[in-house]
């Protein structure tokens, strides 16, 4: 997949802070910021993957509950992705049969699509609070570490809040900008 041009096919399709108005620039901060403690959680996880490794190979030594932290944190990462990657327009686009359309029929598409893909962030987001109430409800924890499992669904379910709001956002901008 190749990124679009003014010269190809319009507007370009991944966007920068610069390109929304007072609110987008604001939600685009929280998606920078979720996104940056998403890596630090890929850094922490790599870290521990690697001493692990080497403790249990060199020295039959591993890290206690060393794939507990991995399972959380890389959960928590790739949802702290996403909201950043709605925000930039940076999704995988399927546009065969759109490419040559008028720049108004793509931004309608392109909003319509969101708005679905905001349907389905808000039943994940939903499922989410919901199985994050019960495992808080039931006390259930990890099990050598004894994280509580309520925590992962606290991260992912925050996450998914906020990228909801990317996908109206973006749905949003697409309508107003009409084409």
């Amino acid at each position: 997949m190749t990124e679009q041009t003014e010269q190809d096919h319009g507007p370009e399709v991944r966007m920068s802070a610069g390109d929304y108005g007072p609110a987008g620039r604001a939600l685009m901060r929280v998606c920078q910021v979720l996104a940056l403690i998403g890596g630090l959680f890929l850094i922490v996880v790599t870290a521990l993957t690697v001493l692990s490794v080497i403790g249990r190979t060199g020295f039959n030594v591993p890290i206690l509950g060393d794939s507990e932290i991995v399972e959380i944190g890389v959960a928590y990462a790739i949802f702290s992705f996403l909201p950043y990657c709605q925000m930039r327009r940076a999704n995988v686009i399927v546009d065969f049969f759109t490419a040559r359309a008028p720049a108004i029929v793509r931004n309608g598409l392109d909003a319509a699509s969101n708005v679905i893909f905001a349907a389905v962030v808000c039943i994940l987001t939903w499922r989410l609070a919901l199985g994050g109430i019960e495992t808080f409800q039931r006390d259930d924890f990890s099990m050598f570490l004894q994280i509580p499992v309520w925590w992962g669904y606290l991260g992912a379910f925050v996450s998914c809040l906020i990228w909801a709001a990317a996908c109206l956002y973006t749905a949003g901008h697409r309508l107003r900008r009409g084409g």
